[in-house]
């Protein structure tokens, strides 16, 4: 490091150098079970990455006075089933989830309204049954986040809000 030109150096002091290492490592190369050369793949069930997932859960569970269920539906399956749609709409725009990706989410499912159509209800209860399950539902909560159109991704939250609940099947993809 350079000193101030008033710091006082005594002439006969010689200064540090730099000496290479005696072993210098192998280079770097891919080679952990999980790594990934290139882009990530991206197809049926393969879900959406993106950075700092789990805090749609927290955000989810912020909303969750928020959600009208109706009978025989259960609040764990509504946020299980909302939380893949709503990471979906988060990494189709690269970066981390928000409370509007999640709000987008309920909305298009119906889960705000006071009186949902019949029709829907019967849906929902159909496709998001038992999701709440993690381990044993793995397949139908993916089924269920493919199914929604990626037209649907495009839309604001404010437009979403607006279409339901006469466009409920558009939006959904059911």
């Amino acid at each position: 490091m350079a000193a101030p030109k008033f710091t006082p150096v005594n002439p006969t002091h010689h200064p540090r150098s730099y000496e290479s290492p005696r072993h210098v490592p192998d280079q770097w190369h891919l080679g952990r079970p999980a790594e990934i050369a290139g882009r990530q793949p991206v197809g049926d069930r393969l879900g959406a990455q993106g950075p700092d997932q789990g805090y749609a859960l927290t955000l989810a569970t912020l909303l969750s006075n928020e959600i009208r269920l109706q009978e025989g539906e259960r609040l764990d399956d509504a946020i299980r089933g909302c939380l893949g749609i709503a990471l979906r709409r988060a990494s189709r725009f690269g970066r981390a989830p928000v409370i509007h990706d999640v709000r987008f989410a309920f909305t298009i499912w119906g889960w705000f309204l006071d009186q949902p159509p019949a029709d829907l209800v019967v849906r929902r209860r159909k496709l998001f049954a038992g999701l709440g399950n993690v381990l044993h539902h793995y397949a139908e909560a993916r089924d269920l986040v493919d199914m929604v159109p990626e037209s649907t991704f495009l839309l604001t939250p404010e437009q979403v809000k607006s279409a339901m609940p006469g466009s409920w099947r558009a939006l959904t993809g059911a």
